[in-house]
């Protein structure tokens, strides 16, 4: 079980860093610089962190809404933080602001549903899959 949290922890930091390696590639107006994109990196797994633990608290009908909308916003701030802290992410205009936020957001959400089941495959759970 802990290995499991660990692993779908990594996975989750892992995909929003390259959500936002995808967005300053792919976005124009987006640029990163080391610093920008290791505070951004960091601001997200923490508040990310501190969200989680708050979404437990709450009814379970209500977590899939939530987990979407806390993942724009937590994007929103990481990017927010590393872009003022760092001066290391830079993003010109709203559109700008709108596209990154999307493209993070969505490679995360990507990530974070399919990776760990790639990297834990059934894991002996008795998935009943078989080869």
């Amino acid at each position: 079980m802990a290995r499991e949290i660990a692993l779908r922890s990594f996975v989750l930091v892992a995909s929003w860093a390259i959500g936002l390696m995808v967005a300053a590639g792919v976005v124009p107006g987006v640029a990163v610089s080391v610093a920008g994109f290791v505070v951004a990196v960091v601001a997200f797994a923490f508040s990310q962190a501190i969200a989680s633990l708050s979404i437990l608290a709450v009814p379970r009908w209500y977590v899939p809404l939530l987990l979407g909308a806390t993942g724009l916003v937590l994007t929103v701030v990481a990017l927010l933080l590393a872009s003022t802290l760092t001066r290391g992410i830079s993003i010109d205009g709203t559109a700008s602001w709108m596209a990154t936020t999307t493209v993070v957001w969505l490679v995360t959400t990507i990530g974070a549903i399919t990776l760990p089941e790639l990297l834990l495959g059934d894991g002996g759970s008795g998935s009943g899959r078989h080869t």
